[in-house]
């Protein structure tokens, strides 16, 4: 028997995948990826859900990339630390579109929705390298998706990420934010607890009572 609850179509065939970038500066179309994460969902049998697998990898600044000290001194990346294990924004979008792909066959979904704190931004720097890589199967919807500060700002009545994990309960390490995998593992956290604190009402039949 099918699972009413399975979250094939929980989002109407979307899969959610939470994603943070961490850039050198604000805009998309001049500024560099220099870090990139995604984090799975996964679905229980009860609707519920919980964090997943994580994906990171460290990006090399793509030719020409802006880099603004103030967004460097926030995020504490090096780009020429000859330690970083750093490598090209099509191999990085390749490797984590490639598990997103499998996530999607598993769940039964046809596309996955990305999840984000403040999404808009991280959406415009995926679509912005993804555009700079030529890749054409991009499994994310181009526009559409699940912003966390605003689903915070109505579960918790707080839209920075750092007070929001406080408010849901959960703890915040504030010396690992801004690391794109600790960041999109914590946004993580609260989608789920926002997800599962709002079950949908299923539509009951549509069927005229007889009389």
């Amino acid at each position: 028997m099918t699972n009413p609850f399975a979250i094939s179509g929980r989002f109407r065939g979307f899969l959610p995948v939470v994603v943070d970038v961490e850039t050198g500066g604000f805009n998309c179309k001049t500024d560099a990826l220099l870090e990139i994460a995604a984090v799975l969902v996964e679905s229980h049998d009860d609707g519920t859900l919980t964090r997943g697998e994580t994906f990171r990898y460290h990006v090399k600044p793509f030719a020409g990339a802006n880099m603004e000290p103030a967004s460097l001194a926030v995020n504490g990346i090096d780009p020429d630390h000859p330690l970083r294990p750093a490598i090209d924004e099509r191999d990085a979008l390749q490797h984590i579109f490639r598990e997103v792909r499998r996530a999607i066959r598993d769940a039964g979904c046809t596309r996955a929705i990305l999840v984000g704190h403040n999404a808009a931004f991280d959406l415009g720097f995926v679509n912005e390298a993804i555009e700079r890589s030529a890749i054409k199967r991009n499994p994310f919807h181009p526009f559409s998706c699940f912003d966390t500060a605003t689903l915070c700002g109505v579960a918790y009545g707080q839209t920075v990420l750092a007070r929001a994990v406080q408010a849901a309960g959960l703890p915040w390490d504030e010396s690992s934010a801004h690391s794109a995998a600790y960041d999109a593992e914590v946004t993580a956290d609260v989608f789920c607890d926002i997800v599962n604190r709002f079950q949908p009402v299923y539509e009951q039949s549509s069927a005229p009572k007889q009389s």
